[in-house]
Order: C-alpha cells, then structure tokens, then sequence
C-alpha cells in the first residue's frame, strides 16, 4: 500500500513538472479565441479607415488570423473616443487599435487622461504623405501660383482637412508659417470628406494624403501642386517637393497598431507576427507603391521610442501655432 502511494506521488510531481516545463510554451502559442476588434481611430473614408479595412481583406484572403479582425470606427474628438476606448481595454489580448499622427496630438490638446507611453506597440507598416492638391478646374497649376491665389483672396482661402488640430490642420499651419499667408480652415470628419469637398468645390485646397485623392486624381478632377516629401513620390514622379522648390516643409503620417495597456505578452507576439507577415504579401507591396506609401515596418521597443520621439515633435509643432495665433 505505501509503495503504491509513493508511485502515485512521484506520478503526480512528474505531471506537475512536466506542466511548469510546458507553461512557456503554452504562451507562446496563444492565439485569439474570439473576434479581434480593430479599432480605428478615424471616421470612414479616410486614409486611415482605407488602409485598416485593407488590411482586413489581406489578413481574411491569406489566412493570417485564426479569427475574424473587425474594423471599428470611433473617430469622436479627433481620435480621443479610440484613445480613451483603448485605455478602458487594459489588459485586453482581442482589440487592437490603428493609429495614425492624432495618437500623439489629441492627447497633447484635450485632458481625456490618456497616457500613449502606456499602451503597447505592436508595428508599424508604413509612412504616408502629403500632397497640395487643388481641383482640376483651377488655373493654379504651381506653387508659386498658389500662394499668389491665396493671397489675393485674403483670409477667404478655404482649406479643407480633417479635424483642427490633426494632421491636416498642423500642414495648414506650416503653409501659413512658410509662406505668410491666411486661410480659412475647414474641418471635416474624415479625409474622405475632405477630398470629396475640395470635387464639390466646398473648398479650394487640400492637403489629402494621395489615397484619398487618388480615384478623383485618376478621374481627372483634382491636381497635385507639391509634396511634403524629402523625395519626389514614385507614385508622381513629375510632381516636385517643397523642399526642391526652396522651402524644407517635409510631414509623414504614421500607420501602425497598438495594443492596450499590458497586452499578454503570447497576444503581442501573435498580433506583431500577423502584421510582420502582412507586410511581406504581394498585395500589399502593391498597395504600397501604387498610393505612396512608404513601406517602414517597425516592432517593439524601436516603435515605442519611435512614437515617444513623435510625440515631443508633435508638441512643438503645437506649441508654434500656439505662439502664432
């Protein structure tokens, strides 16, 4: 009897052994068990809601997730609905959340009590830019002729873009600052809105970045005057830069993923494999190219300094409009 309980005993320790050697690897495979919530921190329409949902299709076509990604807008206060969103979602291993530059600024701008260096970095894929464009129909055809433009209109030069104190609005600042003229601001939703305003002529510039314009411009409706690039896009290759016409204004918007505040470690490495992987399909290298986008993928602690870095810039930038108003 007691030698057959010291073999139970012994077979019990080894069981439990065996699971302690196991546990690491049993971490290392996490995967979702239920849908995953992709949040967007933008309205539709826009370059931000384009490339999540994109992203979507890949993951969905090649298999790259075990289950569903679901897109969700929440856009409210240019972005501090998501931000705020995401900080309820502390420790949460199904919901992720597509970024882009209003990740440093809302913050920056609006008390909503959201800290960015506690969330968790999980890749970015690209950098995006942006162009001047003005409607086909416009005798601006130059840079030179769009300053001269807005001038002559004194303050009654409407540019669209989205929310003020986002993107679009800190480029609007820059063009104010650089070439000492005024505008009348307008702020829309999403970029998408504001594309489709400037065709509508509700507004007479934009600052889209080239997804948003690129079915109007293919269309013929809208032209590009100058980007704010430190190289000329592939994409527009006749098309100069700002810098190359005697004025260094160069302004790139991130697209990546974060996660909550203390994400499982398993679902991080999951989620970062997911998008490492997109990264490499054919569909979107092609995307990449074909709406001037520069693929940049970035993981882990270089992200989270990367966005640190970002956000410190973004404050500056704020704080020059700030003193000029």
């Amino acid at each position: 009897m007691t030698q057959h309980l010291t073999r139970r005993a012994s077979l019990a320790l080894m069981s439990a052994a065996a699971l302690t050697a196991a546990a690491p690897a049993l971490a290392d495979d996490w995967k979702p068990i239920k849908p995953v919530e992709m949040v967007i921190m933008a309205g539709q329409g826009g370059g931000a809601d384009q490339l999540a949902r994109l992203f979507q299709a890949i993951i969905q076509k090649q298999g790259l997730s075990r289950m569903p990604i679901l897109p969700v807008n929440k856009g409210g206060g240019s972005g501090a609905e998501a931000l705020r969103y995401l900080k309820d979602r502390e420790g949460d291993a199904h919901t992720i959340m597509a970024t882009l530059n209003s990740y440093y600024t809302t913050p920056l701008r609006t008390d909503i009590g959201v800290d960015i260096a506690e969330f968790t970095p999980i890749a970015r894929m690209a950098l995006d830019s942006f162009v001047l464009w003005v409607s086909a129909d416009s005798d601006i055809h130059s840079l030179d002729d769009y300053v001269a433009a807005v001038k002559e209109a004194g303050g009654s030069w409407k540019m669209g873009g989205t929310g003020t104190g986002q993107e679009d609005s800190l480029v609007t600042a820059m063009l104010e600052k650089e070439f000492g003229i005024d505008v009348t601001y307008v702020p829309y939703k999403g970029g998408g809105d504001v594309a489709t305003a400037l065709i509508g002529g509700h507004v007479s510039s934009t600052v889209n970045n080239p997804s948003e314009q690129m079915g109007f411009y293919r269309a013929g409706k809208s032209r590009p005057i100058a980007a704010l690039t430190a190289e000329r896009l592939t994409r527009f290759p006749d098309l100069p830069t700002f810098t190359e016409l005697g004025h260094p204004l160069v302004y790139t918007m991130q697209r990546s993923f974060v996660g909550p505040k203390d994400m499982p470690a398993g679902a991080v490495d999951y989620y970062t494999g997911m998008f490492r992987q997109l990264s490499q399909t054919e569909q979107w290298r092609t995307y990449t190219e074909e709406q001037a986008l520069l693929a940049d993928f970035l993981t882990g602690e270089a992200l989270q300094d990367y966005f640190l870095e970002e956000r410190d810039k973004h404050a500056e930038i704020l704080r020059g409009m700030a003193s000029s108003s």
